[in-house]
């Protein structure tokens, strides 16, 4: 069995006790808000965060690693490498990891390496790297992790319902009218990653509660193109477990996937989220 290790940028959140991934190496970017910097590890706090976020004026702001931090993290010794980074749509955080590779590469030519554009985020990351574990743990070769897990971030699905959408307005990643739209006459959207990476609304209600439930009906409805017992259902809530419990539960109960994990949310999670916020992946 090919000796690997896999790393993911921080924006990767953190599963329940029910999913080991324990394997898993983590490389932070770090956050900004009004002066500060916090580094997006294990032990920020993300409810101080939540109550820093609401009491300012300003967006948090993320910085993404150097290419030499990830450099310094793939230079780990084994022979297969996997990294899984945000959406390239999302943050500067591919490219760094992409440099980082040629780095490496340009100290060992021998060594493999691969840098997935998960055109997606949070929960989306972590289902990523659950399906390069499986396939690489099974002794698969590197050429046909990468093949396959490329073909899976493909058919991949991400989507969310925020309580608030503050922080994207207050960084400009809402355009105008949705803008005006969410602030006057208070829509729930339900958003997904298009095949890009990038950020559509996929329906609008009054209320979340709402919301949710049609974002159940878009999973139950996208699931019926494959087999869903194929497939992880892989959860992110900020600061709502029972919120995400509910969404798993109703999913679950009429889509039957492998497993289900419920996931806290990252400090780069949790500046996009906001607090209330729910997003799925399967």
């Amino acid at each position: 069995m090919s000796n690997f290790k896999i790393f993911a940028d921080s924006c990767c959140d953190y599963p329940d006790e029910t999913c080991d991934i324990s394997w898993l190496t983590k490389i932070q970017l770090t956050i900004g808000l009004d002066g500060v910097e916090y580094r997006d590890d294990d032990k920020l706090d993300c409810l101080d965060l939540l109550k820093k976020m609401d009491a300012s004026d300003s967006a948090p702001k993320s910085a993404c690693p150097s290419s030499g931090d990830y450099f310094d993290a793939f230079n780990c010794g084994v022979d297969d490498i996997y990294v899984v980074t945000l959406s390239e749509k999302l943050s500067g955080s591919y490219n760094s990891a992409r440099l980082g590779a040629d780095l490496l590469k340009e100290s060992d030519a021998n060594k493999n390496i691969y840098v997935f554009n998960s055109r997606s985020a949070a929960c989306g990351e972590v289902d990523i790297c659950l399906k390069i574990n499986e396939l690489a743990s099974k002794g698969l070769e590197f050429n046909q992790v990468v093949s396959q897990v490329e073909s899976f971030i493909d058919s991949l699905e991400t989507m969310f319902v925020l309580e608030d959408l503050s922080v994207f307005r207050k960084s400009g990643r809402l355009n105008h009218l949705q803008a005006i739209v969410t602030s006057t006459l208070k829509l729930k959207m339900v958003m997904g990653a298009e095949p890009d990476g990038s950020i559509a609304v996929r329906a609008k209600a009054l209320t979340t509660s709402k919301a949710l439930s049609k974002l159940v009906e878009l999973v139950i409805k996208k699931s019926k193109e494959f087999d869903p017992a194929s497939r992880i259902l892989v959860i992110t809530h900020c600061n709502c477990y029972d919120r995400a419990k509910k969404v798993c539960d109703d999913i679950m109960e009429s889509c039957k996937f492998n497993f289900s994990v419920i996931c806290r949310a990252s400090g780069i999670s949790t500046i996009y989220a906001n607090d209330g916020g729910i997003i799925v992946s399967f």
